[in-house]
């Protein structure tokens, strides 16, 4: 198969001298823990993911296991444990537009504890004014908060751009897909099934949602979410070749493994129109791909104070390699004071907690760290897809898999960054 044959199958600063040397001592061993980690990955294949325990959905009588709790309500007493809240950021800018960093940013809302009860999921959806979306493309993104709790959910989006040649917008789909998703988690646990709310869960509902809205006409979508539970677990669940990273102080902790049925094909949430149905039904000829939900690779994260989760979609992952994304990450968090150099050691500046503007009563401005670092990725994400001399992840896969075809530099694409500053607050 070509190359052009595989593409519509998917077609969907300077630093101070001590940022420098905290760069390269964290690029250095950041590299190392990562090579490790893919090592040790080897043996399995990508699509199953590194080997984790399983248990059943409610997970309450597995046994403990560190990183496979299970979310709790705020009915939960944490008196003892150290306190965990996620500060969100999301930059994005569609193919074919200028980056604007001050126009395409979005930051998280305060907690709400009051807000409890919601209307039906399709009337929350609903809503919402289709005109107000994030001009990021066919991209998609969210946050929310769960429930009443202090628990976050959160991830992207990215509506398969083949869907266009069918006359079906993708975008309606994956900002469908995402905007029930939000709503399924604030109004949890309003008609969900007993137990522990699980971001695959999440997933199900929304795309179960999408498939009898009859203003979604059609399309697909990779997805990329999380839950963030104030005792620092979080549970990810990954369909496709949008991505999450986990970064540290001095680590790459997990970078996902993208989900493919072969070169620039991920696996994907899909949505045939009906008039297609009755064609096939008429004509016959081939269903559109489409993957489920439970198919989805799930991981769990135990987070530290000061740790960066990072969400984005393939506009980003096809520009930049893990690599790239932690010298950012780690150039800004050095710059603004958030990771120092201490006695030969990377600690969490005693900052952070006002760099992330956690303690205000208002919503976050584009100041916050957590902003500055959204921006920051999508920025190198942007400038790299249009470097036609710089070769990102998907120019060296291109090479590898169709050396005859000559392609150089980035991937044009609609781009999404989505970004976690994990804030710890010891309780008494």
């Amino acid at each position: 198969m070509s190359l052009a044959t595989q593409l519509t199958c998917r077609t969907a600063s300077r630093t101070s001298a001590s940022s420098s040397l905290l760069l390269l001592c964290l690029s250095t061993s950041s590299l190392r823990a990562h090579a490790s980690a893919l090592r040790h990955d080897s043996s399995h294949p990508p699509r199953s993911g590194p080997a984790l325990p399983t248990c059943p959905l409610n997970r309450d009588s597995c046994p403990a296991l560190a990183g496979t709790r299970p979310f709790h309500s705020s009915s939960h007493q944490w008196s003892s444990s150290p306190q965990f809240s996620y500060h969100v950021a999301a930059s994005y800018s569609a193919k074919g537009h200028k980056f604007n960093a001050e126009g395409n940013l979005l930051t998280s809302d305060v907690f709400e504890p009051a807000k409890s009860s919601f209307k039906g999921l399709r009337e929350c959806k609903h809503a919402k004014d289709k005109r107000k979306r994030s001009r990021s493309g066919q991209d998609a993104l969210f946050w929310s908060q769960v429930g009443t709790t202090h628990g976050t959910a959160f991830g992207v989006a990215d509506g398969v751009g083949g869907w266009v040649e069918s006359g079906v917008d993708p975008a309606d789909f994956s900002h469908g897909l995402c905007e029930y998703i939000a709503c399924a988690a604030r109004s949890w646990p309003q008609g969900a099934k007993p137990g522990p709310l699980h971001p695959k869960d999440l997933l199900q509902v929304a795309y179960d949602e999408v498939t009898v809205d009859k203003s979604i006409v059609g399309g697909g979508s990779t997805a990329c979410l999380a839950v963030a539970e104030p005792d620092g677990h979080v549970e990810v669940a990954n369909l496709g070749d949008s991505g999450f990273m986990h970064l540290g102080l001095n680590a790459v902790r997990h970078f996902t493994h993208p989900q493919t049925h072969a070169f620039n094909t991920p696996y994907q949430l899909s949505k045939t129109p009906e008039r297609m149905l009755v064609q096939m039904a008429v004509f016959g000829g081939t269903s559109a791909l489409s993957d489920l939900p439970k198919e989805s690779n799930v991981t769990h994260h135990r987070v530290r104070h000061g740790d960066v989760l990072v969400f984005a979609t393939d506009g980003v992952w096809d520009n930049l390699s893990p690599q790239d994304a932690l010298s950012i990450v780690s150039r800004c968090m050095v710059d603004a004071g958030a990771w120092v150099m201490k006695d030969g050691a990377v600690e969490v500046g005693p900052q952070l907690s006002q760099l992330a503007q956690a303690a205000s009563d208002r919503k976050a401005d584009s100041s916050s760290l957590q902003a500055k670092l959204a921006i920051a990725i999508a920025r190198e994400a942007k400038e790299t897809s249009l470097n036609t001399r710089r070769d990102g992840p998907f120019a060296k896969e291109v090479q590898k898999h169709y050396p005859g075809e000559n392609w150089h530099g980035g991937k044009p694409d609609d781009i999404a960054a989505l970004v976690a500053v994990v804030v710890g607050n010891e309780t008494s």
